[in-house]
């Protein structure tokens, strides 16, 4: 069955979203953030994979992880980290990110699917998630490999092309999973919020909007 991971680090304020300023000061980015990753926990938990492994850039393992594995990202580069993981792993593997409070198990549904094989994944070798930015929020490997992923260049608009690309070259029959919009700016923060208006994200985002005087204007500055 398959493994799911989750990629993320720990919300230290300074160190994740920081996009979100000025509209946030990076204590708020922070609480954000750390809303967004006990949603993405949460939608991990309820996906009937066999293992499920976090893994951490940071000290402290949020209390809500308490039944993931742990394994830590190593250095260098996210292609690298990436890679890094897919090569230790074993059997089909998810891969999903942070940013992207609003996924819910039905979003990645047809990975825990059976084809005829009698194997999840529907009879396809991969399943990859694109995001609305360029990049790609969640990618299953039937059999991870690293070399898959070494070398993408990641961040950048045609990311989840490029990836994409590897994968079909590799010879992989790919499927596509539903494009989600991954949270970097406030107007992406607001965007899914708006999304997913019972998220722990949401309530988050707004309560730190209410706790800031500044932040509706703040918030109407960095839309312009």
């Amino acid at each position: 069955m398959t493994t799911v991971v989750l990629i993320c680090k720990e919300c230290v304020p300074g160190r994740v979203k920081t996009r979100l300023s000025p509209a946030l000061s990076p204590v708020e980015a922070a609480r954000v953030a750390a809303a967004s990753l006990d949603d993405t926990i949460a939608a991990v938990l309820a996906m009937p994979a066999e293992r499920r492994v976090l893994l951490f850039d940071g000290e402290h393992v949020p209390a809500a992880a308490a039944s993931f594995d742990v394994l830590h990202q190593v250095r260098g580069d996210l292609d690298e980290r990436l890679a890094a993981m897919f090569d230790t792993v074993e059997g089909p593997t998810l891969l999903v990110g942070m940013d992207t409070p609003q996924l819910t198990p039905a979003h990645v549904a047809p990975v825990f699917v059976r084809g005829a094989d009698g194997q999840e994944g529907a009879d396809h070798d991969a399943w990859f998630g694109p995001a609305a930015d360029g990049g790609f929020w969640g990618l299953w490997l039937r059999e991870p490999r690293g070399d898959l992923v070494r070398g993408v260049p990641m961040s950048r608009d045609d990311t989840g092309a490029v990836q994409l690309d590897r994968l079909r070259a590799a010879g992989l029959h790919v499927g596509l999973l539903d494009e989600l919009l991954d949270v970097d700016t406030i107007a992406d923060a607001e965007a899914v919020a708006a999304l997913a208006p019972g998220s722990r994200f949401a309530a988050a985002l707004a309560t730190v909007r209410e706790d800031d005087p500044d932040a509706g204007r703040d918030l109407e500055e960095a839309r312009r």
